[in-house]
């Protein structure tokens, strides 16, 4: 018996938990990215085209991933709810409220700065 899970609809779908689950509830409270990383030393030798070749073509294959997810979980979605599998969507406002009453928004800014705060309210909208 499954009494609470948090994970993708991949999972839901892989694992065939639509088949012990009767409800699934969206609160899409998270989001995970996949990071494209490389050595210090190593980057730093590869001269400066080289260097914006491979900044380029990461931040492609980002864009790129995040479509994909997307258009993976849309699909995932209609599979689903042709399923016995009963979805709850939620609204955010109390989730972001309690993280905004706790200073999660105010440390992140802090901890991020002024430009990674406007990148991330010009994704989710206004956060402070």
């Amino acid at each position: 018996m499954i009494d609470a899970q948090e994970n993708p609809l991949v999972v839901l779908k892989t694992g065939k938990l639509f088949e012990v689950q009767k409800y699934c509830s969206l609160t899409n409270h998270i989001w995970d990215g996949y990071w494209c990383i490389m050595n210090k030393k190593s980057w730093q030798s590869l001269p400066p085209d080289l260097q914006q070749i491979v900044a380029t073509a990461f931040k492609e294959g980002a864009m790129n991933q995040r479509a994909e997810i997307s258009r993976l979980n849309a699909s995932l979605l209609d599979d689903l709810k042709a399923t016995s599998l009963i979805f709850n969507t939620t609204d955010p406002t109390s989730f972001r409220q309690k993280l905004k009453e706790s200073g999660y928004y105010a440390t992140w800014h802090k901890k991020f700065g002024d430009e990674a705060l406007a990148l991330l309210e010009g994704a989710v909208g206004k956060l402070s």
